[in-house]
């Protein structure tokens, strides 16, 4: 399995056995759903660059996450990225170490009629294991 790929799965697999981000979510889809109800988190655009080392293999993947919640006031959607972010800073990727995970950059955008959205994205290292 490609870096971008297991780094997808980790970190899909780190939101959806987060206990309290569960209870807050209808769901963590992977890409964009073609139905859903917020609030929910959709992990989206994936995109790796070489991170190696002479003696090993290493990729540098960037991923996106978007948080979207109904809520009028954006207190639910603050707790819910307090809780994603804990999560993905958790994420163990099979077949590789991580090295770091950061945020890169976040937007928080509130529209008319779908609530409130954050879009954060995250920078993985990881080495071959």
């Amino acid at each position: 399995m490609s870096a971008e790929m297991a780094v997808r799965a980790g970190v899909l697999a780190a939101l959806r056995e987060d206990a309290a981000l569960a209870a807050m979510l209808n769901g963590v889809w992977d890409g964009a759903p073609v139905k859903a109800s917020a609030p929910f988190a959709v992990v989206g655009e994936c995109l790796g660059s070489e991170w190696g080392t002479k003696d090993h293999a290493g990729r540098e993947v960037r991923i996106g996450l978007t948080v979207q919640d109904r809520c009028e006031g954006g207190e639910g959607l603050a707790e819910m990225l307090a809780l994603a972010d804990a999560a993905v800073k958790r994420v163990v990727v099979p077949g590789y170490e991580v090295g770091t995970v950061a945020v890169l950059r976040s937007r928080i955008v509130r529209g008319r009629e779908d609530g409130w959205r954050a879009v954060v994205d995250y920078r993985v290292r990881v080495l071959a294991g």
